[in-house]
């Protein structure tokens, strides 16, 4: 089975309970009635992108799903935990993209969802024989060349950061690219 389209949720769940803070996450996301299979992190050739609203239509509960999670939990109070996204199309279609999985403490999300960006740039740059470029330079000229190189199209990411619940509940957060057949 090679998926045909891919969606991207985020979530976030409080809970006195490590697990119910993470049940509370995926209803947030709105993928807690499937049965969720992690995969690594290729995107497939021709996969397109959809909005959640359209692939939870495709979807039924029960359904085994499959996806690239990222999720953090902590109960330590008001740490900044995220969870982060990276995707990497290729402008080529019939070559497979890349998603990163990142998970952080004291990441933002325009820092965390920057950096599984650009893991998944790397991954892709390094498939499709880019790596001329200093493995120290920043993420913007890394970018540039990336860009530069004509091979890869797109880059983006879906983020989810939050605050740990003052009294020490266990707070979960939750990005996931989630892909419909």
């Amino acid at each position: 089975m090679i998926p045909r389209y891919v969606f991207f949720t985020t979530g976030v769940g409080k809970h006195r309970e490590k697990l119910g803070s993470f049940e509370a996450a995926l209803r947030d996301a709105g993928i807690e009635k499937f049965n969720l299979v992690y995969v690594s992190s290729i995107l497939p050739p021709r996969c397109k992108i959809i909005s959640k609203k359209e692939g939870l239509k495709k979807l039924k509960p029960g359904q085994i799903v499959y996806c690239v999670m990222a999720k953090n939990a902590s109960n330590e109070p008001n740490r900044i935990i995220s969870a982060s996204i990276g995707c990497a199309i290729p402008k080529d279609k019939n070559t497979y993209g890349y998603l990163s999985e990142h998970h952080s403490f004291g990441q933002t999300d325009e820092i965390a969802g920057d950096y599984a960006e650009d893991l998944a740039a790397l991954m892709l740059a390094s498939t499709l024989g880019i790596m001329d470029f200093d493995i120290n330079a920043s993420y913007d000229e890394k970018k540039e060349i990336w860009k530069l190189s004509g091979k890869i199209v797109k880059t983006r990411n879906k983020t989810q950061s939050a605050r740990v619940d003052k009294h020490g509940l266990w707070t979960t957060v939750l990005s996931a690219a989630v892909f419909v057949p």
